[in-house]
């Protein structure tokens, strides 16, 4: 479905109309962006049925989780940039059918064997997908409405990964029997059935641009690099930290290696993976990314210590467990919504508030554990749980919006992927370090799960810390010096045509510091 143009555009050229169906394109993109992204937690509760099911190991079961956690993480930049180039939509609904087909051979698997191998599939597939939501959000909308459509984003990515222990906790109650945990899988199939049918009918289609190699160096430099840092992680459980630790250092430098082959690349005039100028001359990419990656390593492993103290500190079931953490994913949700309207306005400043709060609900809730009598323990943590998920509604979407809406249109896609691919490399980081932190405090204090869950959160929360001193910083570079002209990059509405052979505006945007001279251009 081609835009209609208008004659108003950037230095005479035809400015493509606003997409008429863009919003319900955006809600079938945020369906399937939060389908696939739960997946990562959402699993997590059935591990003990599919263990005493399918005669597995503890160590094999847990690549259940861990092997779609790692393989999403490993084709998100690649995946990105085949969306850049090739079209968003192609990709989209390619990576669509290949979930859905995946999430039902997962719910069918008769060994553990083939249920690891459709996970690390259908760990693939959600990584293609999610590079091409936050690009197509860049390439259908412009202005405050860009704003408010990456508020959604954010939600969506904040309230996934909050909701996922309540939603598989559901689902195990609902689908009784040992055979209830392939529902979790199941469950995906019809919806993205649905999501892909709609996706045909309403994503927009854009013109065919020229051929373009895949940077393969590239790909294997970061693909190797993160897959290194990732596996001592993974297999944290196991005691891979202290047997593959030889991996960080290696992974360290596979990823220097990428950073100057790509300024190679780029110096040249090449097609790199990731251009480093998205990181050098992009305003907020650099400080967004690593804010980001940071709040991730304290937000994403919390939830497992709380599902820890919960489960066996205080001996709920899983939904239970779920449940009592279900105020954050209402505050993220209400916060995200809110959140995409105000950004435009506050900029960074409310990203460093909803950092704030975060800290202040989370360090909250983490007293009220340690200190409250049981009994009305989670009734007196739920307003403090709320408080911190208003804060990370207002810190997941501004800071998306912020990364990328200085991105242009043409790389959205690879900025998106290596935007999230920092956001699940500090997820491992936190899923592998607090839940350690956890056990190693547990046994040392003699099974005191209070003291447990109070010293993990509080190393979550250091990590928080971590990310307000980035936002603070990011903050006065804009009150000092003020915030740049922010052109709508979605002028570059071609970004799979041919770039037209005369751009009098290249140089006017080389002095504004804006990346040119990219891809096509």
């Amino acid at each position: 479905m081609n835009s209609e143009a208008r004659p108003d555009g950037p230095g005479g050229r035809p400015e493509a109309a606003p997409d008429p169906r863009r919003w319900k394109a955006l809600w079938v993109t945020l369906a399937t962006g939060f389908m696939s992204l739960l997946d990562v937690t959402i699993v997590a509760v059935a591990l003990p049925s599919m263990q005493r099911d399918l005669g597995a190991s503890a160590a094999a079961v847990q690549w259940v989780v861990s092997g779609y956690a790692l393989a999403f993480a490993l084709v998100l930049v690649p995946a990105g940039r085949l969306g850049d180039a090739m079209g968003r939509r192609r990709i989209f609904l390619c990576a669509l059918a290949g979930f859905v087909i995946c999430s039902a051979a997962a719910g069918a698997a008769p060994t553990i064997g083939w249920l690891v191998a459709a996970r690390l599939a259908q760990g693939a597939c959600a990584g293609c997908l999610a590079p091409q939501n936050s690009a197509l959000i860049q390439q259908m909308f412009r202005g405050a409405e860009r704003g408010r459509a990456f508020g959604l984003f954010g939600g969506t990515v904040g309230v996934s990964s909050a909701v996922g222990p309540v939603t598989g906790g559901l689902i195990l109650a609902l689908a009784h029997g040992t055979q209830g945990w392939r529902w979790i899988f199941y469950v995906n199939v019809p919806v993205g059935a649905l999501a892909l049918l709609l996706g045909l009918r309403l994503l927009p289609r854009v013109a065919p641009g020229r051929r373009e190699r895949l940077d393969l160096p590239g790909v294997t430099l970061l693909g190797v690099g993160v897959l290194a840092l990732m596996l001592p992680l993974v297999f944290a459980e196991s005691g891979g930290l202290s047997r593959l630790w030889w991996l960080f250092p290696v992974g360290v430098a596979l990823l220097a290696a990428f950073a100057c082959w790509e300024a190679r690349v780029a110096a040249r005039d090449g097609q790199p993976l990731l251009d480093p100028r998205l990181l050098t001359s992009t305003r907020g990419y650099a400080a967004g990314t690593a804010l980001g990656t940071l709040y991730f390593v304290g937000f994403s492993g919390v939830w497992l210590v709380f599902a820890l103290f919960f489960q066996n500190g205080l001996g709920y079931e899983p939904l239970r467990s779920g449940l009592a953490v279900t105020p954050f994913a209402i505050g993220s949700a209400a916060g995200a919504v809110v959140s995409g309207r105000l950004v435009e306005r506050m900029g960074r400043l409310l990203t460093l508030c909803g950092l704030i709060g975060v800290i202040a609900g989370l360090g909250a809730a983490a007293w009220i554990m340690w200190s409250a009598p049981t009994g009305v323990m989670t009734w007196l943590a739920a307003p403090a749980l709320f408080v911190g998920g208003l804060g990370s509604g207002c810190v997941i979407s501004p800071n998306v919006t912020m990364t990328l809406r200085d991105v242009p249109v043409r790389m959205a896609g690879a900025a998106g992927g290596a935007l999230q691919t920092g956001q699940r490399l500090g997820g491992a980081i936190g899923t592998a370090a607090l839940p350690g932190l956890f056990y190693t405090v547990l046994a040392a204090s003699g099974r005191d799960y209070r003291e447990a869950v109070a010293l993990s959160v509080g190393a979550a929360l250091v990590a928080i810390l971590a990310a307000l001193a980035v936002a603070v910083a990011d903050w006065r570079h804009d009150h000092v010096h003020g915030p740049p002209d922010r052109p709508d990059r979605s002028d570059d509405r071609s970004q799979d045509r041919p770039a037209p052979a005369h751009r009098p505006e290249r140089e006017h945007r080389a002095a504004e510091g804006g990346a040119t001279r990219l891809h096509g251009g």
